[in-house]
């Protein structure tokens, strides 16, 4: 008599080891990263909630003072991000996030006592010194744990965090900006001050705190590496390790270019500038988008943080879009361009119609086309340098692109908020944004980059690691050869900035302890 065993649909199969550990790595490893990237876009833009009170209590906090310090950030971001990145590497990935988490959450709730302009720029450096590799960082970690074909799906999740960060931000820290603000017509507090403190600093300390908290949860919960996971059974932990052993196997890098040399290579650094570009339009308006809108309209604070929530939905809802449909079409240089070229006209006509004294309605409605566009180029423009950055250079190469390009995040914002002091008014500033970005698309309309497969290491790279003409480029979808032997299939996946090519370590190197 047969043995019974568990009926079965027709057509269905038992999940495999491999698809079993690949299913508990994503439950157990992007929900946790998820959460502590939104805290970590939070707290670096949370200043642009804290500036609605900020000067209402500090001499000399003017929109120039915060400008800066808001800027200052990405100038410790800028000087620690390649080292970090790679200690990711060398070192262990759930050591090094917790200890960014730890002290940048630290850092972050002793903002609420700087009482100058010095003291704040500091104290913004030392959490863009304390921040520094923790997006790299965790990119690289996921390739530690997804192979090539589930690497896509991660950062999609991962990236959605910056939009959410900006619309939760807003909405969370509502209650908190009136604590010690007084109320116009009766001159009594909104909210008395709590220990002392009042609503900016609390607003620094509540996001704070759960970053030191995650940290802790991050060396507690995450693991290195596949072989190291208790919570996967030896045979998942087998079949996971071997389909990574087999991506680097079957995907060999077509030459060895060096981290120092990619730095030097023209598309790496076209990419750094137009980054470079575009980041500075997009913290110019993210920083000062809270203000500009309670200035132009006369809105109640309360008002202004629920009408800034709806840019990002704007950025949320792009950047799925356009990610599916770069994917579905196999394009990334339009795919990158034509977003930020969106944002550079709404921000034109966002100076149009404030000077024609036009409706909020139409101001926000451009708002969020600008928001739409700064941030739904992502995945396009991420999945660019992927065609041209293998080995060791990926991590220090996209290390280099995002750091130098963040750089950005220093420039925009005090160049607007110098003009504004300057002027009077936002429009230079934001004149010069438009400019900035339009710059960023046509460099990524010159790059002879875009429609090809999201590898480095295929037929159709040239010796130098660089991509051959568009005329001798390979489609889309076609089967090419890694060994010489069995074509494949090369999948565009786009969506994420080092996950296809990224393997800095090489496959027999040892796990470092």
């Amino acid at each position: 008599m047969a043995q019974d065993r568990p009926l079965q649909t027709v057509g269905q199969t038992e999940p495999t080891p491999l698809d079993r550990a690949r299913r508990k790595a994503f439950l157990r490893l992007l929900p946790l990263l998820f959460i502590c990237y939104v805290i970590a876009y939070i707290d670096r833009n949370n200043i642009a909630v804290a500036k609605l009170t900020m000067p209402n209590h500090l001499d000399g906090f003017n929109d120039a003072v915060i400008g800066f310090g808001a800027g200052m950030f990405f100038i410790g971001y800028f000087l620690l991000e390649i080292p970090g990145s790679l200690i990711v590497e060398r070192w262990s990935a759930r050591k090094w996030i917790c200890r960014i988490m730890v002290t940048w959450g630290i850092i972050a709730a002793a903002q609420a006592w700087v009482t100058t302009p010095t003291q704040f720029y500091f104290a913004r450096f030392m959490l863009g010194l304390a921040e520094a590799g923790f997006y790299p960082g965790v990119i690289i970690y996921l390739t530690h744990w997804f192979p090539r074909r589930d690497r896509a799906k991660a950062l999609a999740w991962f990236f959605v965090g910056t939009p959410v960060a900006m619309i939760v931000s807003p909405i969370l820290s509502q209650p908190l900006i009136n604590i010690g603000e007084l109320d116009p017509e009766t001159g009594e507090y909104l909210i008395a001050p709590i220990l002392g403190l009042v609503g900016w600093q609390w607003i620094f300390i509540v996001w704070g705190i759960p970053a030191v908290v995650l940290g802790i949860v991050v060396l507690l919960v995450l693991t290195d590496r596949p072989h190291q996971a208790r919570w996967l059974t030896p045979e998942e932990r087998h079949a996971l390790e071997e389909a990574l052993a087999r991506d680097k196997i079957e995907h060999p890098p077509a030459a060895h270019l060096s981290w120092w040399k990619a730095l030097g290579y023209r598309p790496v650094v076209l990419l750094a500038l137009a980054y470079f570009c575009v980041v500075t339009g997009n913290y110019a308006v993210e920083t000062f988008l809270p203000s500009m809108l309670k200035e132009w309209y006369k809105l109640n604070i309360n008002d202004v943080l629920w009408l800034v929530v709806l840019p990002p939905l704007g950025s949320l809802v792009g950047q799925l879009v356009v990610g599916w449909s770069s994917d579905r079409a196999g394009e990334r240089r339009w795919h990158a361009a034509g977003p930020i070229l969106l944002a550079a006209a709404s921000v034109a006509g966002i100076v149009a119609t404030v000077t024609l004294d036009g409706p909020l309605g139409l101001t926000l409605a451009l708002f969020v086309l600008a928001a739409t566009g700064l941030k739904s180029y992502l995945p396009a423009f991420w999945a660019l340098p992927s065609l041209i950055l293998i080995e060791s250079a990926a991590a220090s190469s996209v290390g280099f692109i995002n750091s130098v390009g963040n750089l950005g995040g220093f420039v925009g914002p005090y160049i607007l908020g110098s003009l504004k002091e300057a002027t009077g008014s936002y429009l230079p500033g934001l004149i010069y944004i438009t400019v900035s970005m339009t710059l960023a698309a046509l460099i990524l309309l010159s790059l002879s980059l875009g429609r090809r497969p999201a590898l480095a290491a295929i037929p159709g790279t040239n010796r130098e690691g660089g991509i051959v003409p568009d005329h001798e480029a390979i489609s889309p979808r076609s089967p090419v050869s890694v060994d010489g032997t069995n074509p494949h299939w090369v999948s565009l996946t786009g969506s994420d900035p080092i996950a296809e090519p990224l393997d800095p370590i090489p496959p027999d190197e040892a796990e470092p302890s």
